[in-house]
């Protein structure tokens, strides 16, 4: 659990508003708050810092106003929602790359439990939805992100769509976060990994994205899209401070372990 202080600094982070009530109006409000407020991004990947999935992960994502992958950021929201005292599960998942599927663990998410409704809270994944989604829905989720839907595969699991593109599939038994250790060493060593593809950083805005892939830096607003080479390394962290909140060094470089055998991304378009 997160004393009443680290709580208070990662609502701050996240500029949310203490929950009144532990309901579905202050899981909305947190879940779009941590959404629009905390980038996915592959930086640590790339620098061979150590990757938490226990509570040391909150210095990074809250005191040092960073952020990260799946891991990272729904183990975060994982620790305050439960401070917070929700009913929050962690669970496994398969992203789907067209017809290919990655094996178990290698998606974290969760469900929160409100009322008795189940909702899935993901706030790692790429072009995710803004706000929680229902587990069992026939119904679409229209959504600031997109439309989405959910759809029992069998009596274990669940698959998330995207506009009628399957994102993942998760599994409905719960997992503990050392459960995802081995993935995350797949994740920062093999060659094909998609966060060693490339430097990537992404955040969702009010009315549209941005996202900074090595020096490219993409701003879309509304059907606008814009794409720009930024002049050097400078200009690339006046970008990560000035887009992302980040303030870095130096410029972050690509991992010697980068590799084009396998093209895999987790930004859908």
């Amino acid at each position: 659990m997160l004393t009443e202080q680290t709580v208070s600094a990662y609502l701050d982070r996240i500029s949310a508003d203490t929950p009144k009530r532990l309901d579905l109006a202050a899981l909305r409000h947190l879940h779009e708050r941590h959404v629009l407020s905390v980038p996915f991004d592959s930086l640590d990947y790339h620098s061979g810092d150590e990757i938490y999935l226990d509570e040391r992960v909150i210095d990074k994502i809250v005191h040092q106003r960073r952020g990260g992958g799946c891991y990272e950021l729904n183990a975060a929201f994982y620790l305050l929602l439960q401070s917070l005292g929700f009913e929050v599960t962690v669970h496994q998942g398969r992203i789907r790359f067209g017809s290919r599927a990655t094996p178990p663990y290698h998606h974290m998410m969760l469900t929160v439990a409100v009322d008795g409704v189940r909702w899935i809270a993901d706030i790692g994944f790429g072009k995710g939805s803004r706000h929680p989604l229902l587990v069992d829905s026939d119904d679409l989720h229209e959504d600031a992100h997109g439309v989405f839907s959910t759809r029992r595969v069998d009596h274990r699991s669940v698959e998330v769509s995207r506009g009628g593109v399957p994102q993942y599939v998760f599994s409905e038994e719960p997992a503990e976060l050392s459960d995802f250790a081995q993935t995350m060493w797949w994740y920062r060593t093999f060659p094909g990994s998609p966060f060693l593809q490339n430097i990537f950083c992404s955040l969702p805005l009010e009315n549209g994205w941005v996202s900074l892939r090595d020096d490219e830096l993409t701003l879309t607003s509304g059907k606008q899209k814009t794409t720009e080479k930024l002049a050097d390394d400078d200009a690339v962290v006046a970008a990560y401070r000035k887009w992302f909140g980040m303030k870095l060094d130096k410029r972050p470089v690509p991992s010697p372990h980068t590799t084009n055998a396998i093209r895999f991304s987790f930004e859908q378009d």
